[in-house]
């Protein structure tokens, strides 16, 4: 069954599966921030749909005016081909991904 996640909220078990789900049937990603120097915040994901999940949908998430500043993006996660990876506007990002977002000088 597709649809089906067996969870006890008394017992507190599969609730992380039960998230999980819920994340996949609602069609968005959860992307990551991570200041330079810094480790990511996994307390505060942008959160990104499915269908136009790149860099500059991300960069729009957080400001609009940011794109205009944009040099390239550092990512690590499923998306890169190697961690992490240098990264211009059009790259499309994986649920869980980290950014580190470069502004021009």
């Amino acid at each position: 069954m597709p649809n089906y996640v067996p969870i006890s909220s008394q017992h507190q078990w599969n609730i992380e599966d039960l998230m999980e789900a819920v994340w996949e049937r609602c069609n968005m990603l959860r992307i990551y921030t991570k200041p330079k120097g810094q480790i990511p915040d996994y307390e505060e994901p942008v959160i990104l749909h499915a269908q136009n999940p790149t860099i500059e949908e991300f960069c729009n998430r957080l400001h609009k005016n940011l794109i205009d500043q944009f040099s390239h993006a550092w990512v690590w996660g499923r998306s890169a081909k190697h961690q992490p990876q240098r990264c211009g506007r059009d790259h499309v990002l994986c649920d869980e991904d980290i950014v580190q977002l470069c502004k021009k000088v």
